[in-house]
């Protein structure tokens, strides 16, 4: 006689669980299917192909009614379990109870819902299963508007199936970049880049706060104040096990349903199986294990021995027609190496992880042909020393010895394309060389070769070698950094001229030869981005160095010094006051007046700044920015309110001048000087910018320098004499945009100065047309970034609490 098998679940892995056990013991089992969804088994899998009309719900049916009527599987679809009786062996649904000799959960998993203001409005979903694929191809009429929260690969499918129907899919996602499990930030990128081509609109970095409507859902509010019109959103953040059967039933449960190899949970009655249990501490989200799984119960169902074991899985994704592969570890660790393979023109990265003479992970987006192959590379462990320098390219080059670059060029005919954004051939610039042009710059001016993503650069001077043979100099302008051959001033034309607008892309479509950059060329990155895009890049503090990113500057002693802004060098007893307290309070060791007319709190611990940023907030201070590459201080004379000598009101130019230019991101440190007469008592002329009032006006220099890094001293040199103070903040607004838009980073003015000259700066700022558009684009610029970083993180104080209190005794 039949035993009696009870099945919680109609998904994928109870359904091939069935087919295994039908083959393997016919007839030894009655079976009673429960599912809560009013249908049986379908491909999950190909819901994104339902919601974008590709397929319709019967081509993804896996097990139609004539399957379960041949197998004889009594199906109670549409019908809840409510419980279940282990020492009776009753499962107990909606509709009746079912004995059962053997029961299997197969649960699944349950969306999770952020519990945000608003989620219940009706027009929020998830996206787990038909209904939900149903409620978004409801509400994906041309032109509505749809809000996605979450970036993995679920949310990805909702957005792209809901674009396809028509609607304005925006994508909210809480990390740096999509899909972060599955990819690393330039992967991420390449990601991001082709779903906003498709028309996708993607927010990373996003905070959902609230889901706004009356009646229903009506828009998102992020936290930093955006708002998305939304007609629906969908919520997918992730799963979790659904587990609370197995719990009500006391069934041993941690984050999942524990099972052993056999997948028998701690009744030896009752296994589970698929995204619901937990094995050896581990969960289950992809197809693959879990299929292992349904053939190990399967064998124990029917009498066989078998034992579940888990093994490595790739990802091989395709979202929204983008191929993306990810295998094994790509954290970046000590003692592990990177080999990167950009080509930006056709839009592929691949990223090999090494540790020692293993492949121990790999991430490729757009061609993943080779991915089976690195996979077994990284499961087998295999010795790659031998392939090491080819295993980029794959199995077609295993075990190739590397050509000989120069070689390689000089098999190419004349007509052989080295730019291929500028389509110049190899003979057009072997024709410029033998013209007399013997630079890259000359090369470049002569035939644009390497002009547009300079790319090819390294294939021109190749050329160039060739050519000129011993008479080849290689660009005397060294690059950015060993990540890339570009140079500073290659990357800020081509972020400019390419509309790179994040470091991935810079990173990407520049070819860069790192996965993430290094601590030279992020932080060179991100100002070159604030610079040029102010109003689209976002600031990455974790591409800042340690002072910029703690707002303090870092004591030898891991204390932190803190300046308060003092608009040229004035102050006021209750500002005084403040700093009094402050330095009482937090036990400051040493408060010290600076040569910046400032007053310096040293000896501050890191998990007191905030708490001191929020005093002097209080008290009306803002942040000096003594750490930044920015504006520093403005330092006055009294001028003519009270020395007899004086010629203009220079301490107020100061504080005019220090009100406008303050917040602003510079290439290097900037410091200022308004001295009220010739006597230069406030030391103008060794000043990055230095006014000197004279009767007639205002005497306006600029690159001096007074002991900087080098020990270089400089005195200032003339840029223009004005007659009225509005002139001189024009001016100066209008330089130091000149200097931000086109400097390297950390380079300070005077060292600017004397690499594009003086007469250049001065035509500039001097032509009304061209000093307006700069005094506009400051402006931009300054009404994003001119806030007190003080204010901002005063407010979070836990983000500079120490890790550990390692000072407790022993004993406690």
């Amino acid at each position: 006689m039949a035993q009696k098998l009870v099945v919680i679940g109609a998904g994928m892995a109870s359904g091939r669980m069935l087919e295994h056990l039908f083959d393997m013991a016919p007839g030894q089992w009655d079976v009673t299917l429960f599912n809560a969804e009013p249908r049986g088994n379908y491909n999950r899998l190909m819901l994104s192909p339902v919601l974008s009309g590709d397929k319709t719900y019967d081509q993804i049916v896996t097990h139609d009614p004539d399957w379960y009527d041949t197998h004889g599987v009594t199906c109670r679809f549409g019908e809840a379990v409510t419980a279940i009786d282990r020492e009776a062996q009753i499962v107990h649904g909606a509709r009746g109870p079912v004995e059962y000799d053997a029961l299997v959960i197969a649960t699944g998993s349950a969306p999770f819902i952020i519990p945000l203001p608003g989620h219940t409005l009706p027009g929020v979903v998830a996206y787990r299963d038909l209904e939900d694929t149903n409620a978004m191809i409801a509400a994906s009429r041309p032109g509505a508007k749809a809000v996605v929260i979450g970036g993995g690969l679920l949310g990805l499918e909702a957005a792209a199936g809901m674009a396809a129907r028509g609607a304005e899919v925006t994508v909210i996602h809480l990390m740096g970049h999509l899909m972060e499990r599955q990819l690393d930030p330039a992967a991420g990128y390449l990601l991001q880049r082709d779903l906003e081509a498709r028309g996708i609109r993607v927010h990373c970095k996003g905070a959902t706060k609230a889901i706004l409507g009356d009646a229903r859902v009506e828009a998102v509010l992020l936290e930093d104040g955006t708002v998305y019109p939304a007609d629906l959103v969908c919520m997918a953040v992730g799963i979790r096990p659904e587990t609370r059967l197995a719990n009500d039933a006391g069934l041993e449960v941690t984050r999942g349903i524990t099972v052993t190899d056999q997948m028998r949970t701690s009744d030896p009655a009752i296994f589970a199986l698929g995204e619901c249990v937990e094995h050896d501490g581990q969960l289950f989200g992809l197809v693959a294990p879990l299929y292992d799984q349904a053939r190990v119960l399967a064998a124990t169902l029917a009498g066989d021995q078998a034992a579940f074991r888990p093994v490595q899985t790739a990802t091989k994704l395709k979202v929204t027609g983008c191929d993306l592969f990810s295998a094994g570890d790509f954290a970046e660790a000590p003692g592990r190496e990177d080999i990167v393979f950009r080509d930006p023109g056709r839009g592929i990265y691949k990223r090999l992880i090494l540790e020692g003479c293993r492949l121990i992970g790999a991430v490729m987006y757009g061609d993943t042909a080779d991915g089976a192959w690195f996979f077994d590379k990284i499961r087998s462990g295999a010795d790659i020393t031998a392939d090491r320098d080819t295993l980029i390219f794959g199995p077609a080059f295993a075990g190739g010895a590397s050509a000989d670059p120069l070689a390689a060029v000089a098999a190419l005919p004349p007509e052989a394309e080295i730019c291929g954004c500028n389509g110049v051939c190899k003979g057009t610039i072997t024709a410029a060389i033998q013209g007399g042009a013997t630079t890259l710059d000359a090369v470049r001016g002569l035939t644009k070769a390497s002009a547009s993503c300079g790319t090819c650069t390294g294939l021109v001077e190749q050329v160039m070698a060739l050519t000129l043979g011993d008479g080849f100099a290689a660009n005397a302008n060294p690059p950015m950094c060993k990540c890339t051959d570009h140079t500073h001033e290659d990357v800020r034309r081509l972020i400019k001229s390419m509309g790179l607008k994040s470091i991935p892309a810079v990173m990407q479509d520049l070819g860069w030869r790192s996965v993430g950059g290094c601590a030279s060329c992020r932080p060179a990155l991100n100002y070159y981005l604030i610079a040029d895009w102010p109003t689209e890049y976002r600031d990455d503090r974790q591409s800042r160095f340690v002072n910029e990113r703690n707002h303090a500057n870092i004591q030898k002693d891991g204390t932190y010094s803190v300046v308060p802004r003092m608009w040229g060098g004035v102050t006021t007893a209750a500002e005084l006051r403040a700093i009094a307290d402050a330095a009482d309070r937090y036990a400051v060791p040493m408060i010290k007046v600076t040569g910046g007319q400032r007053i310096d709190l040293l000896g501050v611990r890191k998990e007191d700044l905030p708490a001191i940023w929020a005093d002097f907030n209080d008290a009306g201070m803002v942040s000096g920015h003594a750490y930044a590459k920015g504006l520093r201080t403005v330092k006055t004379c009294v001028g003519e309110q009270f020395c007899r000598f004086g010629t203009q009101d220079s301490t107020g130019l100061g504080i005019r001048l220090e009100k406008l230019l303050w917040g602003s991101w510079t290439p290097a440190k900037v410091k200022l000087g308004v001295s009220g007469c010739p006597r230069n008592c406030a030391e103008a002329t060794c000043k990055d910018i230095g006014i000197v009032c004279v009767d007639s006006g205002f005497q306006i220099s600029v690159a001096g320098a007074a002991g900087t890094a080098g020990m270089d001293v400089r005195e200032t040199v003339p840029l223009l004499t004005v007659a009225t103070a509005d002139e001189v903040c024009d001016v100066t607004a209008a330089f130091v945009q000149l200097y931000r838009e086109n400097a390297r980073y950390l380079h300070r003015i005077y060292k600017w100065v004397d690499k594009v000259g003086l007469d250049w700066c001065r035509d500039q700022v001097a032509d009304p047309a061209t000093r307006a558009a700069l005094v506009a684009r400051f402006a931009e610029s300054q009404a994003i970034y001119q806030t007190d970083p003080w204010a901002d993180h005063a407010a979070r104080p836990a983000e500079w609490a120490p890790v550990a209190d390692l000072t407790l005794r022993a004993a406690e």
